[in-house]
């Protein structure tokens, strides 16, 4: 079973995030008192109190204190079992990560005490790139921080990059694809920038002052990162993940498998086997609500076509793909029966193959994620 805990703050908001986040801390300790509270209450939720991963996300969770992560952990203990070697990952900001000039390891050698896994934001070396997004850090700190997690102890590493960057030229984007290939991390996650409304970037393109990257450009993009992380021995095993052999997120891989997960904290979702659940994403209302004893929670019951299109959703776009006899199961009746005339289609235009009744996208078809899963939806009944 899996465990996802929600960490609502940030020291400054980044341009491009529609996360819910604060920049203002002051609900900080109200808030983990509430967020193991809620891990009390939920304790029933998974089918197992054994749990294989905990995932830290934010949020910047390298913002909480050493007290509040041994507050946090010792109810997780009270209330679960932790699998041996059990795989603990909390997100990172590289300015938080590095220490005074006096120990410069002050800040890792304490989050080794809790964690196994760092997931690092580095999101780019590139100094503008960096300003433009409105990230905390700097170049500079994007490159020490890894080394100074690797002098700390810390082999299971994963570094986040963003490409598709306003003005990012092809040669800067390489340039952040060799440094990261050089700090010899073991696993790389790498997204698309996305304007969403009501971020800065949204709020600026509405006004003419940011045109985002067009979609031919972005794609040479993601060509080139597969294409240079798979000549580094790094295996693209969902599509914006890379990994060196038995480095791949455990955690993760939990989602795209449709594993049950409880999701702490506001905002966060949950998922059971048939229904997911969504905390309010509101700080206030949430630590009042758990303050009353309350969940504040939806509970969203799945149909079968709901559950059918998540599978399609997550499943394809890993290198497990979606087994049509899965498929099957879950719609009730024969799938390649029911979608015969999509399948044909997209196995037409080069998009998706079937190996031994196992749908996967082809090289082609990464670039059409999205679309591909849409053809296969199937509606109500």
């Amino acid at each position: 079973m899996h465990l996802y805990i929600h960490i609502p703050f940030c020291k400054q908001a980044c341009h491009y995030c529609d996360f819910h986040f604060s920049t203002s801390l002051q609900q900080k300790t109200a808030l983990v008192n509430a967020l193991c509270r809620e891990i009390e209450r939920q304790n029933d939720y998974l089918p197992t109190r054994h749990l294989e991963t905990v995932y830290f996300g934010g949020g910047t969770p390298s913002l909480l204190s050493e007290g509040e992560l041994d507050q946090i952990f010792e109810t997780i203990h009270r209330q679960y079992t932790l699998a041996p070697g059990a795989e603990i990952t909390l997100e990172a900001n590289p300015d938080d990560l590095v220490g005074s000039p006096a120990d410069r390891l002050h800040p890792l050698r304490f989050l080794r005490k809790y964690v196994n896994r760092l997931s690092i934001g580095i999101q780019s070396f590139h100094e503008p790139n960096l300003r433009l997004m409105n990230r905390a850090h700097s170049a500079t700190e994007a490159e020490q921080c890894v080394r100074l997690a690797q002098e700390a102890g810390f082999e299971n590493l994963t570094i986040d990059l963003i490409y598709g960057v306003p003005a990012e030229t092809h040669a800067i984007w390489q340039a952040d694809l060799t440094k990261a290939v050089a700090l010899q991390v073991p696993h790389i996650s790498a997204y698309c920038l996305t304007i969403e409304p009501g971020t800065v970037f949204g709020n600026w393109q509405k006004k003419g002052r940011l045109q985002a990257a067009d979609d031919d450009f972005a794609a040479e993009q993601f060509t080139s990162l597969v294409q240079t992380l798979r000549a580094n021995g790094y295996a693209q095993y969902e599509i914006s993940n890379f990994a060196r052999p038995g480095w791949e997120a455990r955690h993760n891989s939990s989602y795209w498998k449709q594993r049950p997960y409880l999701g702490i904290g506001p905002s966060a979702h949950s998922f059971d086997g048939k229904n997911r659940q969504y905390n309010i994403a509101h700080n206030t209302h949430y630590i009042r609500a758990i303050e009353n004893g309350e969940l504040p929670a939806t509970v969203e019951e799945l149909s079968r076509a709901d559950r059918v299109n998540d599978y399609l959703l997550t499943g394809l776009r890993t290198h497990w793909g979606c087994d049509l006899r899965e498929l099957t199961a879950l719609a009730g009746t024969d799938f390649e029966v029911l979608r015969h005339a999509e399948l044909q289609q997209l196995y037409q235009l080069g998009w998706l193959s079937n190996k031994n009744r196992v749908l996967l996208l082809t090289e082609a078809g990464k670039l059409f994620a999205d679309r591909v899963a849409a053809d296969l939806f199937i509606l109500e009944n």
